[in-house]
């Protein structure tokens, strides 16, 4: 389960990622979408790293099942990024910027693949500084409680070029940041995954070395 639904997620598949509790329970009117876009974009420029503890949920609609995971996640520009899972404890997601691993601690399996033939999902590129939501999507924009999301307002992303990785993503946005809260990321088959951001920083210093994992003695690598 865990290769599958990281698997969807890092590799091509759907992302969802989550937010914050809302900060604001009357939100002012949002900005047009163009507005929108650039104070997002705006913001994740300024940013080179950036990391949060985390909750991902994901659905397999055709099975009805709900899968929770909890950890810890940092990105630093340019592509790199370090999911550390505790629970299920022990999985890992590592890219050093241009090989991704992904550690299945229950089998001791590991997974590798250079970033450059993986798909990064949109929906998280803009923390790696390897993407821009405006070259990517065509955006709407909604006011937060419209979609129960008080503290700010949520852009509907249409992708400009049709994928397979997903068919709309919605970026939850915080009024008084323009930091992205939550992500949430549908495919064509309506899988839905989602993951929430609690004690998010940034441009905060990351040593090389978190983004280099060994795995343990006896681990199967698998490359496509």
């Amino acid at each position: 389960m865990f290769r599958r639904l990281i698997g969807a997620t890092f590799l091509g598949a759907t992302i969802l990622a989550t937010s914050l509790p809302a900060t604001a329970q009357n939100a002012p009117a949002p900005p047009d979408a163009a507005t929108a876009v650039k104070n997002v974009q705006d913001f994740y420029d300024r940013t080179t790293t950036f990391s949060a503890d985390f909750q991902q949920n994901y659905l397999a609609k055709a099975y009805n099942q709900t899968k929770t995971s909890k950890g810890h996640v940092v990105f630093s520009k340019p592509g790199k990024m370090d999911w550390q899972y505790s629970d299920p404890q022990g999985n890992r997601i590592v890219s050093d910027g241009s090989t991704l691993r992904v550690y299945e601690a229950s089998n001791k399996q590991m997974y590798e693949q250079a970033v450059s033939q993986s798909q990064y999902p949109a929906a998280l590129s803009f923390l790696t500084g390897q993407g821009r939501l405006d070259t990517q999507c065509n955006f709407t924009v909604y006011p937060g409680a419209q979609l129960q999301y008080q503290g700010g307002y949520v852009l509907l992303c249409d992708p400009k070029t049709p994928t397979p990785a997903y068919t709309k993503i919605l970026f939850y946005v915080d009024a008084g940041t323009s930091q992205v809260r939550r992500v949430l990321i549908l495919d064509g088959q309506g899988n839905r995954n989602r993951f929430d951001f609690e004690n998010p920083q940034v441009n905060t210093a990351v040593q090389p070395q978190q983004f280099v994992f060994t795995p343990p003695p006896g681990t199967s690598i698998v490359k496509p």
